[in-house]
């Protein structure tokens, strides 16, 4: 399996992703997918100084375009993106296929204009929400949950509140 993790986070990589999920989903590498931090030279490296492991920092189209190579890859990878949105964009506008990984953990989406709360640094907006929405319909999980003890839940016990029966 190439993808052992998928997860949305607003900070892409930090300790606590590398550090607290792979002791529950092994991982030799981080991918991390943001157009604008593929096209930023000084915060792509900074993603890639963020952890002792290998990682790859691309934007949406160039992860699509490398899919396959990434699927056929036998280390093991975290596919990170920074927003929802991006993360609707490679697994139900792409197509792709994690390969058995069906759960997208939520982790940290701050607090910004527009957004609802629905726990402690997890707000999302109308537009993540509908991104959610399709990414449940293509048949993953969706949870919430910064650390896994601190998990607030399922994406089906928030939906309601964006519209969605």
């Amino acid at each position: 399996m190439a993808i052992s993790f998928i997860r949305v986070d607003d900070r892409m990589i930090h300790g606590q992703t590398v550090t607290r999920w792979s002791l529950e989903y092994p991982c030799t590498g981080l991918i991390a997918v943001n157009d604008a931090a593929a096209k930023n030279p000084v915060l792509k490296q900074a993603y890639k100084s963020a952890s002792d492991k290998k990682t790859f920092v691309w934007g949406v189209q160039e992860f699509l375009d490398k899919s396959a190579k990434v699927l056929a890859s036998k280390d093991q990878y975290f596919l990170i993106t920074k927003n929802p949105v991006d993360m609707k964009k490679i697994l139900v506008d792409g197509n792709f296929d994690p390969q058995g990984v069906k759960t997208v953990i939520i982790g940290p989406c701050n607090d910004r204009p527009g957004a609802t709360k629905l726990g402690n640094n997890q707000s999302i907006t109308q537009e993540e929400a509908e991104a959610l929405e399709a990414i449940m319909q293509k048949g993953y999980e969706v949870e919430f949950a910064l650390i896994k003890e601190a998990a607030i839940g399922n994406w089906k016990k928030f939906r309601g509140q964006f519209g969605f029966n």
